[in-house]
């Protein structure tokens, strides 16, 4: 995709761009390692490749880049997200879900930042070292090349004590000078940073937390009362180091700048080790290896806790009020990792999370939450912040007040769950079988229910999504008594709701004039998450294909759907009902129209590769908070659903 400045004016019809590496290759077109000169990162491109992919440094409008031009860096605790300019705007510390030590993403002027990049004129291009979540940059200045490495480190027996982010420069032609500068922020107006030095290292006091930048081969370091700044000046084989090391109400270790580059490169190695236990995809294989890799940065590697995105308050409008906090770990999302980690055979997070999950349940008393806090609590207040926000964007949430909503739709995604892990192999322990039976029970004592549905809205309804979820629940949990591990004595139960559920839907969510299930009971509007039947295996036959061709007409945008009928003037598309419509054309027997439409919808990432909530289908621009589990979740289950033999799950009801 082009980069042109913004504010220019202009008006466009986005069709498609970015995406990273083709499909087809492990890796891409990024497949090859790093030379050490630094000239041929692209294994098949050489200097023309490279030529071709420059681009000039994009503009910030407000101070604020594009969501689109944002990298995403994660360690098991954290996330950082890294704009195309070379400026992390948005650093929470100590966990995904802190308060930013970098909040320039929220508030430009006093959120705080950390700038590396050349101090004059330049062109770059990126891309994530392959199969790691680690960034390169290489930046073409009128004097020289050179390659920044951009790192969230892991220590030897993986996650480190302190966190640890580094930023390492290289000469790799010529001579370039760069400039940096690291300046805290006010942790939401809850801090004031002041800057010491403790034995010539600057250490940064940010109320609990304590911060110090460590350097290797700079020059003119300056520390400031409340910043840390100064140059590197490299000539072709040179290199320098810039790190910011932070601890939490505890003490901080120093560490030695060349301990933390031996870091960076074992971290490097890590990734790379953990991508290759992902299977070949086929012609899918690179995307869903770097989806994946994003979703381990949103994933708290303490206890398996997996968090809607790394982000809050990101619009899915600009100046618009929808503007939400997603740093929790939803059921639905959850279910729907456990679903891509099982086919991806990543064995440890299938269990982490799942124990997570079920401890979480249990914890907080009966029926089940929306969703629960990465500590796995019932979640706080919603309160929102004196901020200016995005591109003043308001308001600025902490909190989600979709808390305290009823969503049968829960339902289905734990069963859903627990139904995949035990197909996979595996065994529910005693608590786990008393705690879901009750549940279950709850499912079928509530189906008939009206509830705020799967898009957490406030009026009521009897949404066709949300029975659909009731249904996969009764029709899972009869199976888990089928195969002993819920009690028998339950399952006649089971079986006789999961029947009664689907011809209820089939009777009242039906429209005859729309040929397609519906939004809600007696509606006409329509809604692209009733595609998720043919996933379920609610529904693949002839209803599945003209729902399909009724959400397309009337929904769809080229690749892209919005969510739901009425959505074009206060939102973008929603990124994962383009893969949710690639896997139901799958289900359908629809395969050679659901890789044509995957090849398209692939071409929605940004140039790494990552995907936010949703698109604008006039600007392309990336709207919602960034980068967004659930459309990567869509992306790999949808790369399932087009390979042969995983399309595993049964019988319709």
């Amino acid at each position: 995709m082009t980069v042109r400045p913004r504010g220019a004016g202009q008006t466009r019809r986005y069709t498609g761009g970015g995406g990273g590496a083709a499909p087809g290759r492990r890796g891409g077109a990024a497949s090859g390692r790093r030379s050490p000169q630094g000239e041929a990162w692209l294994s098949d491109g050489g200097t023309e490749a490279e030529r071709a992919s420059r681009r000039l440094l994009p503009e910030r409008t407000d101070g604020c880049a594009a969501i689109r031009d944002y990298a995403v860096l994660g360690d098991g605790r954290s996330a950082v997200l890294v704009a195309a300019d070379g400026q992390v705007d948005w650093w929470p510390l100590p966990k995904l879900d802190s308060p930013p030590a970098c909040g320039a993403l929220l508030d430009p002027a006093a959120g705080g930042h950390f700038l590396l990049r050349p101090a004059g004129d330049c062109e770059f291009s990126r891309r994530y070292i392959p199969g790691t979540n680690v960034l390169e940059t290489f930046y073409w200045t009128s004097t020289g090349a050179a390659r920044v490495t951009d790192s969230l480190n892991s220590g030897l027996a993986g996650r480190l004590p302190w966190v640890e982010l580094a930023r390492r420069a290289e000469a790799v032609h010529g001579a370039v000078e760069l400039e940096w500068e690291f300046v805290p922020g006010n942790r939401f107006g809850t801090a004031k940073p002041f800057v010491t030095r403790s034995d010539g290292v600057p250490v940064i006091k940010l109320g609990d937390q304590l911060l110090a930048v460590l350097t290797g081969g700079c020059e003119e370091v300056e520390a400031c009362r409340d910043k840390v700044r100064g140059r590197l000046r490299l000539s072709e084989g040179s290199k320098g180091l810039v790190a910011v090391l932070a601890s939490d109400d505890q003490p901080l270790f120093i560490e030695r700048p060349e301990h933390v580059e031996a870091r960076l490169e074992r971290t490097i190695g890590s990734w790379e080790q953990w991508s290759e236990l992902i299977g070949d995809m086929g012609p899918w294989t690179e995307p869903v290896v770097r989806s994946a890799l994003a979703l381990k940065t949103v994933r708290s590697d303490d206890d398996g806790a997996i968090a809607a995105a790394a982000t809050t308050s990101l619009p899915e409008q600009l100046q618009g009020p929808k503007n939400w906090d997603y740093r929790f770990a939803w059921i639905r999302d959850t279910a729907f990792t456990l679903d891509a980690f099982i086919e991806l055979g990543l064995h440890e997070e299938v269990q982490a999370s799942v124990a997570w999950m079920l401890k979480t349940l249990r914890r907080n008393g009966r029926g089940l939450k929306v969703f629960y806090t990465l500590d796995g609590e019932e979640p706080g207040r919603e309160t929102q912040l004196d901020l200016p926000g995005y591109r003043a964007s308001k308001p600025v949430r902490v909190g989600n007040s979709a808390r305290k909503q009823r969503q049968l739709g829960v339902y289905g995604d734990l069963f859903d769950m627990i139904g995949r892990y035990v197909d996979d192999g595996h065994v529910l322990d005693d608590r786990s079988t008393e705690l879901l039976t009750e549940l279950a029970d709850r499912c079928a004592d509530e189906w008939q229910q009206k509830d705020s549905g799967i898009w957490e809205l406030p009026q009521l309804e009897h949404y066709t999504i949300s029975k659909i979820g009731c249904w996969v629940a009764m029709d899972r949990a009869y199976r888990l008594a089928e195969v002993g591990q819920l009690p028998a004595s339950h399952a006649e139960r089971w079986g006789c709701e999961r029947y009664a559920i689907k011809r209820w839907v089939d009777e009242n969510c039906w429209s005859e004039e729309q040929r397609s299930y519906t939004f809600f009971a007696g509606s006409e509007k329509l809604d692209a998450a009733v595609l998720l039947a043919g996933r379920t295996g609610f529904e693949r036959g002839e209803r599945l294909a003209s729902t399909i061709e009724a959400v397309v007409r009337s929904l769809g945008r080229g690749p892209m759907l919005y969510r739901y009928s009425g959505m074009e003037e206060e939102e973008g598309a929603f990124v994962a009902c383009s893969f949710w419509l690639v896997s139901a054309l799958a289900y359908n027997g629809q395969a050679e129209r659901a890789s044509a439409l995957m090849s398209e919808a692939i071409k929605l990432r940004n140039d790494v590769g990552l995907l936010s909530e949703q698109v604008s289908p006039v600007t392309g621009e990336f709207l919602g908070n960034m980068p967004q589990g659930l459309s990567h979740l869509a992306l790999i289950q949808a790369a399932h659903a087009l390979c042969p033999g995983s399309v595993r799950r049964g019988a319709v009801g």
